[in-house]
């Protein structure tokens, strides 16, 4: 099953996870040391992130190391630039607003 990438980053340790291995490549037990949780739950999270594309497993020897593969975010960047966008739009023209409203104040 592939999942969706925001699904991926909808759960705090997912998010952990990925910034965790965003600067080292790590096994599944280290970066199981890294949490209050469960081996078996850290691996459940890990396989979400490897489904969604956001972690490599590379086998070396009997090791299975961990690896950040940022690229997908890139779909959560565009998705946030599209409303960014469209808010910053609104509050300018908000604070345009409340500017003429000040002045007209001040006028009357």
């Amino acid at each position: 099953m592939r999942r969706d990438v925001f699904q991926a980053i909808a759960d705090p340790t997912r998010r952990e996870i990925i910034n965790l291995l965003a600067h080292q490549q790590l096994n599944l037990n280290a970066v199981a040391e890294k949490f209050n949780v469960s081996r078996p739950a850290i691996s459940k999270h890990i396989k979400i992130l490897t489904e969604c594309g956001l972690v490599v497993i590379n086998q070396q020897g009997r090791e299975r190391y961990c690896q950040a593969d940022l690229r997908k975010l890139q779909q959560v960047n565009q998705w946030v630039e599209q409303y960014k966008a469209f808010w910053s739009g609104k509050l300018d023209a908000l604070g345009e607003f409340l500017a003429k409203e000040q002045d007209q104040q001040k006028r009357d």
